[in-house]
């Protein structure tokens, strides 16, 4: 009996090769021509000694984000032990993310692992932190667009629809009508202290929490933009507001971190860790909870730094 082949990789550099195949699957695997649009590759030296012996190649090629452009490739039908095989042969340059191809289907991808650097036009969605409260020069926000549009003024883009008190709901309604005239190839969501804060009790807000984001993947993969989930900043809970009935307490703000990590991981979603920036510096917040403009100067450096 044949093994059963579940998962669909879309190459478009080494893995296309037979001898590469050979290598790390025993044999050729079956392929079925593809494209991708909305990107271009560039060259990557690779310094790992074992993939420059199995490829033959000290230059790989790398994915980046270019409107009106298009990589053309195969789709490769893999075997659980060939997914993994795959996995292991990319160096840690790439990571495995969903992609959508120009005939509508998904299939896995190895991307560039920082996912900002590859990004022309990014979406920034979330709450009054994304939208920089606080620091009347943007907050981080602002300071990512301004580095981002000086790296290529014609065809960067920033977009920054975060709205004060917005939840995971809020976005997730709002980000449909918002995403199409932006044209956005990385969708950068930065939200969810607020959801922690609503009065319930229980852990049923964090099934409403990952309902949310799979929406929001969802959305993303409908637009062919990659998703980057931002997790919550450190509360300094004595110090930090009281908005109704919103209540913003470190052990369900923990609770949201830990939560949106693991459905990241299992999600192969891309997810940048913002706690430690801000943990236990409460010099940073102005009121417990929304940053200074050195907070916000802080959570860029903290951002670029992993993203970028």
């Amino acid at each position: 009996m044949s093994p059963s082949r579940p998962h669909a990789l879309f190459s478009f550099g080494t893995l296309l090769d037979e001898r590469v195949q050979t290598k790390l699957f025993g044999q050729a695997v079956p392929r079925f021509p593809a494209a991708l649009a909305g990107y271009a590759t560039r060259p990557l030296r690779i310094t790992d000694p074992d993939v420059v012996a199995t490829s033959g190649l000290e230059v790989h090629l790398t994915l980046t984000r270019e409107i009106g452009a298009e990589v053309e490739g195969a789709v490769l039908h893999l075997t659980d032990d060939d997914l993994a095989a795959a996995d292991a042969y990319e160096v840690d340059d790439y990571v495995r993310r969903r992609v959508r191809l120009t005939s509508g289907e998904t299939a896995w991808a190895y991307v560039d692992a920082r996912p900002l650097r590859p990004a022309a036009r990014i979406v920034i969605a979330g709450d009054s932190i994304a939208y920089g409260r606080c620091d009347p020069s943007g907050g981080w926000a602002a300071r990512l667009a301004s580095e981002h549009l000086a790296a290529n003024e014609t065809d960067h883009r920033v977009f920054n629809v975060a709205i004060p008190g917005s939840s995971l709901d809020d976005v997730r309604e709002q980000l449909p009508a918002l995403l199409p005239a932006r044209l956005p190839d990385t969708l950068v969501v930065a939200a969810g202290i607020n959801d922690s804060a609503r009065p319930d009790s229980g852990d049923g807000w964090l099934a409403d929490v990952a309902d949310n984001l799979e929406a929001l993947a969802r959305t993303a993969m409908k637009h062919n933009a990659r998703l980057v989930v931002l997790g919550p900043t450190w509360v300094d809970e004595p110090n930090a507001p009281v908005y109704g009935e919103l209540r913003f307490t470190l052990a369900r703000a923990e609770a949201l971190r830990e939560s949106v990590r693991a459905w990241c991981a299992a999600n192969h979603i891309d997810h940048i860790d913002m706690w430690d920036a801000l943990r236990d510096r409460p010099d940073l917040l102005a009121d417990g909870l929304h940053p200074t403009p050195e907070g916000h100067r802080v959570l860029h450096g903290h951002l670029t730094a992993l993203a970028r």
